[in-house]
């Protein structure tokens, strides 16, 4: 298992290239000048992750909203609010959930923000870590179903800004968050903008975007960095749900397996298998919403075997509480606790139950703050030494978005 000791004095500034300062073969270290104890990232992708004494704060689906992304990031406290980008986290842990594609039109500038924010974040002994979720694997196997018009529009534009680069990936992927916005004014300002949007126009997004995120691509490249299954102190992060066959089956072989697909490491170039029980499937961990359903649309017995799935996955893990996204919650984000319930004996004709509690939970953070999606009040959730709360923006503007919306 590959080891990693992150240093915060081996990062340049948001857009220069990173360098990893080795302390071994496989080693980084993040450090602070408060002498904090370094974060120690293990796999490649980060699988496994010790972040001791840190603040963690989770940010679930952004499906292509950056306005609503800021938001949330800004709440969150890591996102300074003059505009500049700037990391104010200090060293806290950020984890995005997944499903930053589709839906929405300025995708690869929240890619390019949570990059910056993450250099930003090493210098000050903290990290951004992403897991990818369904909608960045379905991208990357060529299913553009939900990709916006404006979002192939953003394609377009990122292959010309990178071409202005002269293909330097770092530079230009880094500084796309800073000139995004501009660039789609200038685009709607162009006299052909409001011209129909034809076949030849699409055409030519489809083959941008399949440029940038098929298998091998650069964009691929990036989401490759992500793991899609990660352990954070005592708690696991992902996209749909992670179940006892996925543990048995390997969380770092996993992670490995989809960034080898992403980055089209295969023997055969033209055969990109892909990596099924993490990928495909309604039980894989990036589809799976069995944690995510309402309960009250279920048995005792149902919710017992889904609470005894938990616990199994958890134990096997050796995590305390499970945090998804993948599925807007509706009532915003929520949690639950295992109860498992069994017949334990018959007392004077009635049978008794026994109860258990299990010190494990399940977080629900996907609300649906896209306004490509419900374009809800955006909510993240916060660890303190275990302890989790949610964080929820009382701000007007959101009540005035809100009226609006449904006026």
């Amino acid at each position: 298992m590959a080891k990693l000791y992150l240093t915060g004095s081996a990062f340049p500034t948001p857009y220069s290239s990173p360098r990893l300062a080795q302390a071994s073969p496989c080693s980084s270290l993040i450090t602070t000048a408060k002498a904090s104890k370094p974060i120690v990232v293990n796999g490649n992708p980060p699988s496994f992750v010790s972040a001791p004494g840190r603040r963690i704060v989770a940010v679930g689906d952004l499906h292509g909203d950056l306005a609503q992304a800021r938001c949330a990031l800004e709440m969150a406290g890591v996102l300074s609010s003059n505009g500049q980008n700037s990391w104010t986290g200090g060293d806290t842990v950020l984890v995005q959930l997944g499903d930053i594609l589709d839906r929405g039109e300025d995708e690869i500038a929240i890619l390019s923000l949570l990059r910056s924010l993450d250099i930003q974040a090493k210098a000050n002994g903290g990290a951004v870590f992403q897991v990818n979720g369904n909608h960045e694997t379905m991208n990357v196997e060529g299913d553009f179903r939900y990709v916006e018009l404006g979002a192939y529009d953003e394609c377009m534009d990122f292959l010309e800004y990178l071409d202005d680069y002269g293909g330097n990936w770092e530079e230009a992927f880094l500084g796309w968050v800073g000139v995004s916005e501009k660039w789609k004014e200038d685009r709607k300002m162009s006299k052909n903008y409001w011209g129909s949007w034809n076949l030849v126009k699409k055409q030519k997004g489809v083959l941008a975007r399949s440029i940038l995120l098929r298998p091998g691509g650069p964009l691929a490249c990036e989401l490759a960095r992500h793991a899609v299954v990660l352990k954070i102190n005592d708690w696991v992060f992902c996209h749909g749900g992670l179940l006892p066959h996925h543990v048995a089956y390997g969380i770092e072989r996993m992670n490995r397996e989809v960034s080898h697909w992403m980055r089209g490491l295969t023997e055969n170039d033209n055969d990109h298998p892909i990596p099924f029980i993490a990928t495909r499937g309604y039980d894989s961990v990036v589809w799976n919403r069995l944690y995510s359903q309402d309960i009250s649309d279920f048995s005792g017995y149902q919710n017992n075997q889904i609470y005894s799935i938990l616990e199994e996955t958890l134990q096997a893990v050796g995590a305390k509480a499970m945090v998804v996204g993948h599925t807007p919650q509706t009532v915003g984000a929520n949690w639950t606790l295992t109860v498992y319930c069994t017949v334990d004996s018959k007392i004077s004709g009635h049978w008794v139950l026994s109860c258990s509690k299990y010190d494990c939970s399940i977080w629900r953070i996907d609300v649906g703050m896209s306004s490509g999606v419900l374009n809800s009040r955006p909510e993240v959730l916060e660890i303190r030494d275990n302890t989790a709360r949610v964080l929820r923006s009382k701000r007007g503007r959101f009540h005035e978005l809100q009226v609006v919306d449904y006026t």
